[in-house]
């Protein structure tokens, strides 16, 4: 790798930490090229991405980032999963280290907040950014309804009143 590969690695990595709020570092020895691939479509359909990186260039492209923190963690053959969403990206992460035990979760990042690899694991338990709104809808959409509920049923009864004194006042 020349000089300017290494100047472009360090540029396209430093916006990869610039547009990321959540980067999870793994170690990816004996991973086959297909078993690598299959990963990356994985990260792919939940809208993150996964990039093995090149550690002294790395730690170069971190600095000045949010997530400086990790510089420490780039050791031996290891590559990142990043995202705009933090629990997507360890979701994957976590998921594909379960089947697989050549992947290893070393550490992670939620902006400046630096997770241990227990702190990426329980990442992956939270529900996404997707999941959490639309819970977020369901319950503001629940109080609504029932509002919606409580406010008609005194107009339904009146009109049921008035119509049994209606059907009354028609059999006198």
């Amino acid at each position: 790798m020349n000089r300017d590969d290494k100047q472009q690695f360090v540029a396209e990595m430093r916006e990869v930490f610039e547009a990321a709020e959540g980067v999870v570092i793994t170690q990816y020895k004996g991973l086959t090229v297909a078993e690598i691939t299959a990963l990356r479509a994985q990260m792919r359909e939940a809208g993150a991405g996964f990039k093995v990186t090149k550690n002294r260039l790395t730690r170069l492209a971190l600095e000045g980032t949010k997530f400086a923190g990790l510089a420490d963690y780039f050791t031996g053959p290891t590559a990142i999963g990043y995202s705009a969403d933090p629990a997507s990206v360890a979701k994957v992460a976590s998921e594909f280290a379960k089947s697989n035990d050549k992947l290893v979760l070393v550490a992670g990042a939620i902006g400046e907040q630096v997770l241990d690899e227990q702190g990426v694991k329980a990442l992956a338990e939270l529900p996404s950014l997707d999941e959490l709104r639309a819970k977020l809808v369901g319950m503001i959409q629940t109080p609504a309804q029932r509002i919606a509920t409580l406010t008609s049923k005194p107009a339904a009864q009146i009109a049921q009143v008035l119509k049994a004194y209606a059907d009354k006042g028609e059999a006198a």
